[in-house]
């Protein structure tokens, strides 16, 4: 066992005809682990078109994960709010645009998913940074986003109301606080761009 024989790899090797040691795998071979029969899940798309619906239940769970993750990833140009207006944007980054518009607002969820996975325009791919169940996270918070923007006052109900905020009967006073802004809380402000 110690002295078995074996390869090197891409050295020559005269067993095949193309005295190649190395061997290409064969057709549709697919490595342990990676296999992605879910073609929604992985890509946002079902056949050629986007997909409309989720392929998980959307749980607070999932709002939060993906507020969560779009605060690291997405927050840096597309702003907290979504507005489009991260602190790379006010740096001179090109502005990416704001969810709010009703092109945004009417695009299937599976946009989303597709452009964090193959990138558009300037925003470049995601796909090796985000794993596939975060980039529906961020998909279902950017809906939310989206909602809470343009909301009637009328869906909210009055009894929950305390200073501007809506909040469920019971729930405390803040899950993670917010500025102003959009920014967490907590988080240092900006350097001043007044010099």
């Amino acid at each position: 066992m110690v002295d078995q024989q074996h390869l090197k790899p891409l050295a020559e090797d005269g067993f095949f005809s193309d005295d190649r040691g190395s061997r290409v795998p064969p057709a549709h071979t697919v490595a342990r682990g990676q296999l992605r029969d879910d073609e929604q899940f992985y890509t946002g798309k079902i056949g050629s078109d986007l997909a409309a619906t989720f392929p998980m239940p959307v749980t607070r769970e999932l709002l939060n994960r993906g507020r969560e993750r779009f605060d690291i990833y997405c927050a840096v140009c597309h702003g907290y709010t979504g507005n489009g207006d991260g602190m790379i944007v006010q740096r001179g980054f090109p502005q990416p645009p704001s969810f709010h518009e009703q092109r945004l607002r009417d695009a299937p969820i599976g946009h989303f998913v597709d452009v964090i996975t193959n990138g558009y325009g300037v925003m470049y791919s995601y796909a090796s940074r985000v794993a596939p169940e975060d980039r529906w996270a961020i998909a279902a918070y950017i809906r939310a986003l989206q909602l809470s923007q343009h909301a009637p006052a009328s869906d909210a109900d009055p009894a929950t109301w305390q200073n501007g905020r809506a909040r469920p009967p019971g729930a405390p006073k803040s899950d993670s606080p917010r500025n102003s802004d959009g920014r967490p809380s907590g988080r240092p402000l900006p350097p001043s761009t007044n010099d």
